[in-house]
């Protein structure tokens, strides 16, 4: 089979040594915070899956140790967009439910121009109209469209946020550890300094308020500002769902909320609370945190490149430059799930069979990806609660650490890139997220479908207990360093 890919690994050019790369290069001289940044998600391992697959695609993967459904209302609605013809197709109730037409004519008839054309810099009011409806019915208090702003997926709106938060190397972001490598290179590239608080794993991967307390107090020490705190929740790369009484403790600074997995829920009594709900429902004394939602419709199960940022408590004057911001990009995309088909739309039934079969699925996949884990000598693993991901705990032979110390290299990476030359299961390894000191993780997704689970368990049960033998024979060796 192909590279089991457990990341959406596109296509990209071969890696660039940036340590040994010219600052002048081509004439240029390049921004040190540019070279500096790094984004393990999209690194080596991932560019060598993408060598791999390009092997494979061109026949001469002979050599390699390995071989080789979107929510249907979304799709059509969005055909009929692109192809406003098909409206007057007299057929067209054939095909399409009357809700997806009355929807499309709708978007259509509220966007000059129809779909690709420039819009509003926030995006077009009707589709905020209709992400403020959703939010207001997840979180049962109101949505003003003006806080508002549609992106080209949440990394959009963090880079917005961090540009505009962020002065010198003096400004902190508290980041938590494991980290989405998106924020220490967004940090890094305007100038920026992370600062981490770590999550506890023996906990579930939850925040510490005495973590954090104390990396602001070490922050202000440093003579540093700390200037927001980012939480993730569902968590990526760790995948758990904070407590309610976890996100109450955390309301401080300008809170930067990255919910963009907020449907993805699996483990039982477990529930996505939105930071915004519960600084509303703490009443009138919390009215002045400044908070920053992020959402993704790229990152649930409808399968668009879109999101939205929604801010709380923000100045006009603030808003304003954030204005500017979105201005210089011009438009961002479409933004259609938060209102999907609701009870007695001829499209519901389907709509909510797709959507509970999906998460079904992926609840299922989860459970056998951190069993899988579990089964492996030296591994541990926390219950996958959202996202789609695992992030489990290796324990390395000290072998492995030194033989990956004469490579310059953290144990983990060289566990899961030889994890891909010898399965071609893509992973990627804690140290691109940030870990406790003495510890190795990596991270891997529950995206294979559930048909290839069990072979893909088999080839990392295989690998692991090579790998042991090869470098010590057993996890008697360190587990860090």
């Amino acid at each position: 089979m192909p590279p089991t890919s457990l990341l959406s690994t596109p296509r990209q050019p071969e890696p660039v040594d940036v340590k040994n790369l010219n600052p002048k290069a081509c004439g240029l001289e390049l921004s040190p915070a540019v070279l500096e940044a790094e984004y393990a998600v999209r690194g080596a391992i991932a560019l060598k899956a993408s060598a791999y697959q390009r092997q494979l695609d061109s026949g001469q993967g002979g050599d390699l140790p390995f071989t080789r459904k979107p929510i249907t209302f979304f799709r059509q609605v969005l055909s009929l967009c692109d192809w406003p013809q098909l409206l007057d197709d007299p057929h067209a109730a054939d095909t399409f439910p009357p809700d997806a037409i009355q929807r499309a004519r709708e978007y259509l008839g509220a966007i000059p121009g129809g779909l690709g054309a420039y819009s509003e810099s926030k995006g077009a009011a009707i589709c905020r109209q209709h992400v403020a409806q959703g939010i207001e019915a997840r979180d049962g208090h109101p949505c003003d469209i003006d806080d508002l702003w549609l992106t080209d997926g949440a990394s959009r709106g963090v880079h917005m946020i961090m540009r505009t938060l962020l002065r010198d190397e003096q400004d902190c972001i508290l980041c938590p550890i494991p980290q989405y490598p998106l924020y220490s290179a967004t940090i890094t590239l305007y100038g920026g300094t992370l600062l981490p608080y770590h999550l506890d794993e023996e906990r579930g991967w939850q925040a510490s308020p005495e973590e954090l307390q104390a990396a602001v107090d070490g922050a202000g020490r440093q003579g540093r500002q700390v200037r927001a705190l980012v939480v993730i929740n569902p968590g990526n790369p760790t995948g758990e769902v904070l407590d309610a009484e976890n996100q109450r403790q955390l309301e401080s600074l300008v809170l930067i909320a990255d919910e963009v997995y907020a449907t993805n829920i699996y483990a039982e009594g477990k529930q996505f609370q939105s930071f915004k709900k519960v600084l509303r429902d703490m009443g009138p004394d919390y009215a002045t945190v400044a908070l920053v939602s992020l959402n993704s419709t790229s990152k649930g199960f409808y399968g668009e490149r879109g999101g939205y940022m929604e801010l709380a408590n923000f100045p006009p004057a603030v808003k304003e430059q954030l204005y500017k911001l979105a201005s210089i990009s011009l438009c961002p995309n479409l933004a259609l799930v938060m209102r999907p088909p609701q009870p007695g739309d001829p499209s519901n039934p389907l709509y909510e069979q797709e959507r509970r079969a999906i998460l079904e699925s992926l609840k299922r996949r989860a459970q056998l990806v951190v069993a899988a884990f579990r089964g492996l000598e030296g591994v541990t693993c926390n219950p996958v609660e959202g996202a789609m991901y695992a992030f489990p705990r290796l324990t390395l032979p000290a072998g492995a650490v030194a033989a990956a110390e004469q490579q310059g290299q953290q144990a983990d990476f060289l566990y899961c890139m030889e994890l891909l030359d010898q399965t071609g299961i893509v992973t990627v390894p804690g140290s691109g997220f940030g870990q406790a000191p003495g510890t190795y993780h990596l991270r891997t997704t529950i995206l294979p479908p559930e048909e290839d689970m069990q072979a893909v368990s088999e080839a990392i049960a295989r690998f692991h207990r090579t790998f042991l033998e090869r470098y010590g024979g057993g996890t008697q060796g360190s587990s860090g360093g």
